[in-house]
């Protein structure tokens, strides 16, 4: 299980600190990174929301290496994480396609499409991991 999870933790890492990075230029510049237009959700960037998603992921990833909870709670709570996360980052990166804007800044895709494939990428792992650690179970 520590494979699986020291996997999960490295995307974790990545998404938090793309999120993170996405996050301090918003708000110590004002403008969005990559020359991108900025999705706002209930007043505040999408990104702030990742951001926080990512940190609870990393958090739990952390915690379970280091076996202060199970690996198979730290799934479970990824799942649920990384399917708000799906969904949210989904809709954007869906409204962005509507408006061809889903190609978009330095990066090629936009960052609510990345975002989408990091919390699918953890979504697909947690399920496989949880799956592998129930079917060790005696």
């Amino acid at each position: 299980m520590k494979t699986w999870l020291r996997s999960i933790l490295i995307l974790a890492l990545a998404g938090l600190c793309f999120s993170g990075y996405l996050s301090a230029v918003k708000l110590f510049s004002g403008a969005c990174a990559f020359n991108e237009s900025c999705p706002y959700f209930l007043g505040y960037p999408a990104c702030w929301y990742g951001f926080a998603m990512y940190l609870g992921m990393f958090i739990t990833s952390v915690l379970a290496v280091f076996s202060k909870i199970s690996a198979i709670s730290t799934f479970k709570i990824n799942i649920a994480i990384s399917a708000l996360g799906i969904v949210f980052a989904g809709s954007f990166a869906w409204q962005e396609l509507l408006g061809s804007k889903i190609i978009a800044g330095a990066l090629g895709l936009s960052t609510c499409a990345y975002g989408l494939i990091f919390y699918a990428a953890i979504s697909i792992l947690s399920v496989i991991a949880l799956g592998k650690s129930k079917q060790a179970l005696p």
